[in-house]
């Protein structure tokens, strides 16, 4: 039995990848950490861009892949239905501990939309929400979209916001389930168009101000 204490204030690690990193290999880095972490495990977010990447949720269905391409496709263990991701998108993952924040789901949820309605104001850009369709929305078009999956309180995968991506993966499916959803991106909202490390700073930025964690360290890779 450990005799070390519980980690009580919670701290976090914000890792920055300048590079594209493989779905794939994210994905079970993200499984492997958290089914290997343990009350004294510091939390951690993941900011990164993959490679061109279809997505499916854990209950995802088939027909939603409307065109057949040789884009990839990775079944996950995340909620939602398909979802593409590629160059020029904010990829953030919340490897966090629930119970020590002391957030139910709904927390979770709330504060990764919050950050991307959030990082949109810092442009002008008057986004929303829908209660029936997790994501977050501009005039009926999508830029963020999101999907967790929860184990013994501790949260992986996260967030996706749309900065200046090509839109051709999106055409090829039905955006998280929904037939004939229209996806916006930054780039079609302000011009000069941020860059990926812009976002990221920001989300940074949006996490320091909420006074969630008491120690945040962050490193670029």
């Amino acid at each position: 039995m450990s005799n070390v204490a519980p980690l009580i204030q919670p701290q976090l690690i914000i890792h920055t990848f300048e590079q594209l990193q493989d779905y794939t290999e994210k994905f079970e880095a993200m499984k492997e950490f958290t089914f290997n972490r343990d009350e004294h495990s510091i939390d951690q977010l993941w900011l990164l861009q993959h490679p061109s990447t279809l997505t499916q949720g854990q209950a995802g269905k088939a027909e939603h892949i409307l065109i057949p391409t040789n884009i990839p496709v990775v079944h996950t263990d995340r909620g939602g239905q398909v979802t593409w991701h590629g160059p020029g998108q904010l990829v953030a993952y919340f490897l966090f501990d629930l119970n020590r924040l002391k957030w139910h789901v709904r927390d979770l949820v709330d504060f990764a939309e919050n950050m991307m309605l959030w990082i949109l104001q810092q442009y002008g850009i008057d986004a929303y929400t829908k209660k029936d369709a997790p994501g977050v929305y501009v005039d009926q078009r999508k830029i963020g979209s999101l999907g967790f999956k929860i184990r013994r309180g501790r949260s992986y995968h996260g967030l996706a916001l749309n900065i200046d991506c090509a839109l051709d993966g999106f055409h090829t499916i039905n955006p998280c389930g929904y037939a004939g959803l229209e996806m916006v991106r930054l780039c079609d909202l302000v011009q000069p168009t941020p860059t990926f490390l812009q976002v990221c700073d920001l989300a940074q930025k949006f996490i320091k101000q909420q006074n969630i964690f008491a120690k945040i360290d962050t490193q670029v890779h």
